[in-house]
């Protein structure tokens, strides 16, 4: 159920939210989520905080479990409408039908519109290929239900229609979607496979950053194996379990198997040699030259198609810059 929106709020530019439930059980914060407020999950945690949120007038919890008959109520500052101009820009398309689309992501693209990047983004790209996309997410981010970083490769999945982009965002929340990373590190690790489980947060420091820390953080986990070591690298394959900020970055950098490449985790730092040994400094400049970016490629995402309801895989093939470099470590591992 979409709520309605009322009255402009008087002798302000502010506009006054109101809608009754007719669900019950769900906490406020999620419920309200899922509404049109042009607000991710957190803020509106910190507008419940805040008592700029109220339930039957009265000020609440976001764990407050709504009941069908509560009027919620708030105001906000209508976002004012966001052209976003579609672009020519070239797109490797694994698959596409009426309701959603797949991309091969190629590097150096960010997914939608954000400060610093008002086009030139996968978004506009999509706009001149197919013309519309869901609402889903907000007038910036048409389309989008999920994210890869601006560096990071491989699938990528949009929805076109509404009933695609509501079932798909879903599947994201309730972990029903199977990802599958490919990841070029520095070292060896100890074992064979495993699973790190380790909170992510803000970086204290570096805020744009994220970093494993027990304040302010979410429960990340994150599967990976190795599926061939080299002299002073390892190829792993990686699968998380949850969908953080930077996740797979951060994880393998703080246990000391930074991405190969990695600008903001340690994957283009000499110090690093002094672990994986300070005799491949002419190896580790060399693939410097070879790469640039973060060796992180997602090469499969499986979901339910949200209208066939039909289990789907979905795989993108590396990109040059990353055979490059594989070809290169099989040349040293071959010497």
């Amino acid at each position: 159920m979409v709520p309605k929106f009322h009255k402009f709020a008087r002798r302000s530019k502010l506009k006054t939210w109101c809608t009754e439930v007719r669900t019950k059980g769900i906490r406020l914060d999620f419920y309200l989520s899922r509404t049109n407020l042009p607000w991710s999950r957190s803020r509106i945690k910190k507008k419940i905080n805040n008592h700029e949120i109220l339930v039957n007038g009265k000020i609440s919890k976001p764990s407050y479990k709504v009941k069908k008959g509560d009027i919620i109520q708030t105001t906000y500052s209508p976002p004012q409408p966001l052209r976003i101009e579609p672009e020519p820009i070239p797109l490797s398309i694994i698959y596409e039908d009426d309701d959603i689309i797949v991309i091969n992501k190629q590097a150096g693209i960010v997914v939608h519109p954000a400060k610093g990047h008002p086009n030139g983004t996968l978004v506009n790209a999509l706009l001149y290929h197919c013309q519309e996309l869901a609402n889903g997410f907000g007038l910036d981010r048409p389309g989008v239900v999920h994210r890869l970083d601006g560096d990071t490769t491989g699938v990528i999945i949009f929805a076109k229609s509404e009933r695609a982009h509501s079932k798909l965002s879903i599947q994201f929340q309730e972990r029903e979607v199977a990802k599958i990373y490919l990841a070029v590190v520095w070292g060896i690790p100890p074992i064979k496979e495993g699973k790190i489980n380790a909170p992510l947060g803000r970086n204290p420091i570096k805020r744009k950053l994220m970093a494993v820390t027990p304040l302010k953080s979410k429960v990340s986990l994150t599967r990976f194996e190795v599926l061939h070591s080299y002299p002073f690298a390892s190829f792993l394959k990686v699968m998380p379990e949850t969908g953080r900020t930077h996740q797979i970055r951060v994880h393998l950098s703080h246990f000391g198997y930074p991405i190969i490449g990695d600008p903001q985790y340690g994957g283009r730092d000499q110090k690093i040699l002094r672990k994986v040994g300070l005799e491949y400094r002419e190896e580790f400049n060399k693939i410097m030259q070879i790469i640039n970016r973060q060796a992180l490629h997602a090469a499969s995402l499986e979901i339910t198609h949200p209208v066939k309801n039909k289990r789907m895989c979905f795989k993108a093939p590396l990109y040059s810059d990353m055979e490059s470099l594989i070809g290169f470590l099989n040349e040293v591992d071959n010497r």
